[in-house]
């Protein structure tokens, strides 16, 4: 049986190209998206995904934001912030939200999908 991951980034192409990415990769399943931190969380409480994956910057609210709420409400699902922003401070921030793991969205797929992997073994 697969495992169902949530994917919440405010851009339309990043949601498409990420949920191709889950969906050819063996064991996953995209059970949703969501365009803001308010929807993901709203739609992880819905859909209870096995993993879900957060951008750091999104209206509405931030990744950090929706991580907080999500660790509060699902500790046991990983989150992996997917972003733009992979510094030190950002990575703190992040890690003091519940966040599993950050990973660039400059880093080869590859990263997110072993992180992903993980993630679901810890």
């Amino acid at each position: 049986m697969p495992y169902t991951i949530l994917i919440a980034d405010d851009s339309r192409i990043i949601r498409e190209a990420l949920g191709r990415l889950f969906q050819n990769e063996e064991g996953f399943d995209v059970c949703g998206e969501a365009e803001n931190g308010k929807e993901a969380v709203v739609k992880a409480q819905q859909l209870h995904p096995d993993l879900i994956l957060l951008d750091f910057s999104m209206p509405v609210m931030n990744g950090l934001d929706a991580a907080r709420v999500l660790k509060r409400v699902m500790p046991e699902v990983p989150v992996i912030m997917f972003s733009a922003y992979s510094d030190a401070s950002t990575e703190k921030a992040a890690r003091s939200a519940g966040v599993w793991a950050l990973v660039s969205k400059f880093e080869n797929v590859s990263v997110l999908l072993g992180k992903a992997h993980r993630g679901l073994e810890h």
